[in-house]
């Protein structure tokens, strides 16, 4: 679990600014939890955490407001996550600030966000009346919640309940749509899908699905969870290939939506579940 510390104004009651203001980012250093879980340098995967802004909002430079979508790409190598309460707050610190055109924003929010997360970010602003904008899809892979199995375990994550179920090779794509971690700074519950492709020897699906579901009552990040699984799946089923895809439902008009992957996995994209 990932032991908070003093956080400034996480956790508390935070009057909303609307004027720019980029000191509301508050970065967490990644390395403390990559510490706990063990995993070595170099990094055993690769991957991004992508952000999705669905409540973006600025004033031309005529006064007049604007408003668009933002995604926004941060590498699994950077030094920080920016946490999300933080992120919202700077979001909204743009309502009532002249900024000009989406352009200028979006050159202001690669430059702050990188700032603050250690690393070099990607955003793209999507006007609100593009035709193309967060379509809904749903993850490609055989969802496992519907098994015969029962549960009485939900947590802390289990890990000895991976395993493999024969030695035979397989390349496959399992989805859970279940999982719920807990925030380690207000305790409210994150929902997300989750999708694992591998190539190995073939994982035994009850045992993951009790797996995920023991982090019903655990309390860390989303970026953390995700590279919490990729270890244990990695560890006690050695796949060759591997690859961890959690889509957070939203709050506060911020998802979060971190990917992990061993070399050769191909990149699932930003796609939007019917949840988001």
């Amino acid at each position: 679990m990932c032991k908070v510390a003093e956080h400034g104004i996480l956790g508390q009651r935070t009057a909303y600014t609307s004027q720019y203001n980029p000191k509301l980012l508050f970065p967490i250093a990644r390395q403390p939890a990559r510490d706990a879980l063990g995993i070595p340098q170099p990094l055993p995967f690769v991957g991004q955490d992508i952000w999705n802004a669905y409540e973006l909002s600025w004033l031309d430079k005529a006064g007049r407001p604007r408003v668009g979508l933002a995604e926004i790409v941060v590498p699994a190598t950077s030094e920080n996550i920016i946490e999300s309460k933080s992120f919202k707050l700077y979001l909204n610190s743009f309502n009532q600030t002249r900024i000009g055109d989406s352009e200028r924003l979006r050159q202001m929010l690669v430059s702050d966000i990188g700032q603050a997360c250690g690393g070099k970010v990607t955003v793209t602003i999507t006007p609100a009346t593009a035709s193309h904008g967060f379509p809904i899809e749903y993850l490609n892979g055989e969802v496992i919640d519907d098994m015969e199995v029962d549960i009485n375990y939900y947590g802390p994550p289990e890990p000895l309940y991976l395993g493999i179920s024969e030695d035979t090779q397989v390349g496959e794509s399992l989805v859970s749509h279940i999982f719920r971690s807990n925030c380690p700074v207000t305790n409210q519950p994150d929902w997300a899908s989750i999708q694992i492709r591998y190539l190995g020897k073939r994982i035994e699906r009850e045992g993951l699905l009790r797996y995920l579901v023991s982090y019903r009552t655990h309390n860390d990040f989303h970026e953390n969870c995700v590279e919490h699984i990729f270890m244990d799946i990695m560890r006690q089923c050695k796949p060759l290939q591997l690859s961890v895809y959690a889509r957070f439902t939203r709050r506060g008009g911020l998802d979060i939506n971190p990917y992990r992957s061993t070399e050769g996995m191909s990149s699932p994209g930003n796609i939007r579940l019917i949840r988001q």
